[in-house]
């Protein structure tokens, strides 16, 4: 019993010494393993956060991206890989689903300001949050349609200028000037009825001043938009008003450089005598009356100036390189005016 007994002991405390040894072993390479694991597991965040999360390199900023009405979760989530959204579908579709979304996004357009990684884009289509702001868009008075185009082509992705010159060319003259607010989706249709249901607004009130004045609108419109260009204050635009109807009602041709810049796009200084001479509709030396259409949209300063006018006696005006108009009442003053300031 006695040697058993101390066999057991002997084994127990060799068990024990080995114990001891691999407890020390273990402490001794716990840091070790420690870095590994660290190591691992930050490999492993790294290539989910440059595969999966951070936005791609193509990311659309400043770009609409849409997300179109019916289509399913998988659907859209190839969509915005396709267009450099994101970088893994699935994953797309397992925050999206961590979101309470299971089925599809919200449907629209998006606008991000700047790259943004998968959660942020899951969590923007979840709850709609588009970030679209208006753009602050001034059209300049006396902008004609083709000016137009290129002023909100500029601003507006989905803006075509083919389709609105086709449609806006037929409106020149009432399309109003303005500072306007667009959201960045608006396409050429928005624009059109917007700039045109401003028009009808503005020339409303002072439909009766045009009532009075016994000249129809188109005729208004038609003068307001040669008065923007040849005067840029209320006062010139009022004479220079009177003088051109003067002429009309005396069946005199008007003779305005202006027309030349909207058919040539030449300046008053830039225009030839072969120019004055050549047919057009728009030849204002040669046809007597009114060009046929407006020559750009005017302001309601030039409307108002149109429909009423300052009456005068004057039948010839002049600005000179200083911008100040002078006024004759025969020929042989305007041209003692142009040898004077010319």
């Amino acid at each position: 019993m006695d040697s058993l007994k101390a066999a057991l002991e002997q084994f127990f405390a060799a068990l024990d010494g080995v114990q001891l040894r691999l407890s020390e072993r273990w402490r001794l390479h716990a840091n070790r393993r420690t870095i590994v694991v660290l190591v691992i597991l930050g490999i492993l965040s790294t290539y989910a956060w440059v595969a999966l999360i951070q936005a791609p390199d193509n990311f659309p900023v400043d770009r609409l991206v849409s997300v179109p009405q019916g289509e399913t979760l998988s659907q859209i989530a190839q969509t915005l890989y396709d267009d450099g959204v994101i970088r893994s579908p699935l994953a797309f579709r397992v925050l999206m689903t961590l979101f309470g979304t299971t089925r599809t996004a919200q449907a629209g357009d998006y606008l991000f300001k700047e790259p943004r990684e998968l959660f942020s884009i899951a969590r923007a289509m979840s709850v709609g949050a588009f970030g679209l702001e208006p753009a602050r868009i001034r059209v300049p008075e006396g902008a004609t349609v083709k000016e137009m185009a290129a002023i909100f082509s500029v601003h507006l992705e989905r803006f075509n200028k083919e389709n609105f010159l086709a449609q806006a060319q037929p409106q020149e003259g009432y399309l109003f000037p303005d500072t306007y607010f667009f959201l960045p989706n608006a396409d050429e249709g928005t624009v059109i009825q917007t700039l045109r249901q401003n028009f009808d607004s503005k020339i409303a009130t002072i439909m009766p001043q045009i009532a009075s004045s016994t000249r129809s609108v188109s005729d208004i419109v038609v003068m307001a938009s040669i008065l923007e260009r040849e005067a840029y204050n209320t006062a010139d635009r009022k004479m220079i008003s009177g003088v051109l109807w003067n002429r009309i009602n005396r069946n005199m041709p008007l003779q305005v450089d202006v027309t030349f810049a909207y058919t040539h796009g030449k300046g008053t200084f830039q225009i030839t005598k072969k120019d004055l001479t050549t047919p057009s509709a728009y030849n204002t030396y040669i046809n007597k009356g009114l060009p046929p259409t407006p020559i750009g949209n005017p302001s309601l300063d030039s409307l108002t100036a149109a429909a009423v006018p300052t009456k005068n006696d004057y039948l010839y005006f002049l600005a000179d390189r200083r911008g100040v108009t002078h006024f004759c009442k025969n020929y042989a003053c305007q041209l003692a005016n142009k040898a004077r300031y010319f």
